[in-house]
């Protein structure tokens, strides 16, 4: 089988997804900034965490003052899915990666990422390294670019930079959606929840909110929509 093992192949690899990213992390940095946050707030969240979907709600409960609690089992919920990802992609490192080496790849393995390093042969720990390289900063530079952007533009062209973020996630969910009416359903069952806390139960924190949609959702998914165990 295949092995990748240079770092520059994992440089070349981890181009697309730095520039994606790059334009992600504006937005974050953005919003980060038009919260309250200082600059370097936004970029230190982002250089310390990595994740999309965790850092905008990580913002959000900050920013509402939630308890360290909530936060940290909001995180839990939403980036439960990177330890099953690095489950995985431990199966495809080469066996000379370390346990130290283990523990760093696992500090940058986004969806992305796991992807593209999934996608092929063995790897070693030069070709992650280089595949995590360029998206790390350019999530980084991104962010800080986002940040400043926050503090010079006039409020009304923030404002409205802002829902950019939001935009990327419908444009992640509407593609997956009109191919899987299962994952449409999924969907339509987490808006109706969230609408209904919003609505009758304005005292439930969002994040909390955002606990009670992703395991409820997920549940009837699983319950309703199982996925069947291919027979060899």
């Amino acid at each position: 089988m295949e092995l990748r093992n240079k770092y520059k192949d994992g440089l070349k690899d981890g181009i697309p997804i730095a520039l994606g990213y790059l334009s992600v992390s504006f937005a974050f940095g953005l919003s980060a900034v038009n919260g309250g946050l200082f600059w370097w707030q936004a970029v230190v969240i982002s250089m310390t965490n990595l994740t999309s979907a965790g850092q905008v709600a990580g913002l959000s409960l900050m920013l509402s003052f939630a308890t360290l609690a909530e936060m940290a089992a909001t995180q839990l919920v939403i980036n439960l899915r990177y330890a099953l990802m690095s489950l995985s992609l431990s199966q495809k490192l080469d066996a000379s990666v370390t346990r130290l080496e283990r523990f760093v790849i696992a500090f940058f393995n986004t969806d992305e990422i796991f992807a593209v390093a999934a996608s092929g042969g063995d790897v070693t720990t030069k070709y992650m390294l280089g595949l995590g390289t360029l998206p790390y900063f350019g999530w980084a530079t991104g962010t800080l670019l986002g940040a400043a952007a926050g503090s010079v533009l006039p409020a009304a062209i923030t404002s409205a930079l802002g829902i950019a973020i939001f935009g990327m996630f419908i444009a992640i969910i509407v593609p997956v959606a009109k191919r899987s009416r299962a994952v449409l359903i999924v969907i339509l069952i987490s808006i109706t929840i969230s609408v209904l806390i919003r609505c009758f139960l304005p005292f439930v924190s969002s994040g909390f909110s955002i606990i009670i949609c992703a395991l409820a959702a997920s549940l009837v998914g699983a319950l309703v929509f199982p996925i069947k165990e291919e027979t060899v």
